[in-house]
């Protein structure tokens, strides 16, 4: 999953664009384990703007760490707009970064249902005072390709939301 020229490719161009803006960002990773935050570190230089991540695989983990209502995760189910909007915000709430990633998703190879089967990977991109923009993709492909556009998806929308220079 480090060694995709797409990643590297995107996770400079992520950087530039941030830089160019004077902006900073964060993530909130849960079926991508860390691989968005690992993408950007691949880059020399990404400590200039990438903050932080959090990795919250759990729905414990995305309640302590990032302050996800138990009543969200209870009536939504970690993979869904209401939980990654509150993972987004959750971030801004906590990193001092003008705009947040999350992912919650299923890769597979089992989890899936008829409602979200596997491949279904939800977005947010909060931007600090601009408010949050969430969308849904449902990818093909085994855990390793669900991962992988995963972090391709995250990454193509940040650089889409940052203004330009």
């Amino acid at each position: 999953m480090y060694d995709n020229p797409t990643h590297d490719d995107l996770a400079r161009r992520t950087g530039l664009a941030l830089k160019a803006a004077g902006w900073t960002m964060a993530t909130a990773e849960s079926c991508t384990g860390g691989g968005i935050a690992a993408a950007v570190t691949d880059i020399a230089g990404s400590s200039g703007w990438l903050d932080s991540g959090f990795v919250t695989y759990s729905n414990e983990a995305k309640m302590r760490l990032l302050g996800v209502p138990e009543t969200v995760l209870a009536a939504h189910g970690a993979v869904s707009e209401a939980t990654v909007r509150a993972m987004a915000e959750g971030v801004l709430a906590r990193s001092p970064v003008d705009i947040a990633v999350a992912v919650s998703g299923i890769a597979g190879p089992d989890g899936g249902s008829a409602d979200k089967p596997v491949g279904t990977v939800w977005f947010a991109w909060a931007r600090r005072g601009q408010g949050t923009d969430v969308a849904c993709q449902v990818f093909d492909g085994d855990r390793a390709a669900v991962r992988a556009a995963t972090v391709i998806t995250a990454l193509e929308g940040i650089i889409a939301r940052v203004p330009a220079a």
